[in-house]
């Protein structure tokens, strides 16, 4: 996905979907991992991570969503960002209590054919089983959208993810928003934020 800015948007929980169903041998040593709500060892998403930013459609540089998500991850992806002379400009938090999270996330689900999102209540379909984008009629719901799974990467958040939010405000490269707010809105902070850089 392009983003503005002329930066390229990477997702590791895209990537890590898609080496699950793409068969490879990472998403054969993470299927289990991710559909039981719990990370994927440190290492394999650095890895991962490193291998992504170094193709020629990110050089004008990313926005990573979901990394890092620890400090091991993080203090081990500003190493190899070290050694080819790169840094992390921005970290921005994205807002939400634990409840409205849950709401959010067990009730999304997408077209099977053409990627559009929904949501069960906040985005439903216009007309039931046919995907307002290309009429498509599969949807998918991905394996850890289930409470049971939620609940489990949302104690992991506030165990291992949390810690990160000091590591970044000692850096000045912290900035939070609302993510509640509306989605003009949050454009509108974030292209503010964008600009200082």
């Amino acid at each position: 996905m392009e983003m503005s800015f002329g930066l390229k948007a990477l997702s590791t929980g895209e990537m890590l979907r898609a080496a699950v169903e793409g068969k490879t041998d990472l998403g054969q040593q993470v299927e289990k991992i991710m559909a039981s709500g719990d990370l994927v060892p440190d290492d394999l998403i650095v890895s991962m991570v490193a291998q992504k930013i170094m193709v020629p459609d990110c050089i004008n540089g990313v926005v990573l969503d979901g990394f890092p998500r620890t400090l091991v991850q993080a203090k081990l992806f500003e190493n190899v960002l070290s050694e080819i002379n790169l840094v992390i400009d921005l970290v921005i938090l994205f807002k939400a209590d634990d409840d409205t999270i849950i709401n959010r996330t067990s009730g999304r689900f997408s077209c099977a054919k053409c990627g559009e999102t929904y949501h069960k209540t906040s985005k439903p379909l216009t007309h039931e089983g046919m995907c307002d984008v290309c009429g498509g009629a599969q949807f998918r719901r991905r394996a850890d959208d289930n409470f049971k799974a939620i609940q489990h990467r949302l104690n992991d958040y506030h165990i291992l993810t949390e810690p990160l939010l000091p590591f970044f405000q000692k850096k000045n490269i912290l900035k939070s928003v609302d993510a509640t707010a509306e989605i003009s809105d949050l454009k509108h902070e974030i292209n503010l934020f964008m600009n200082t850089l």
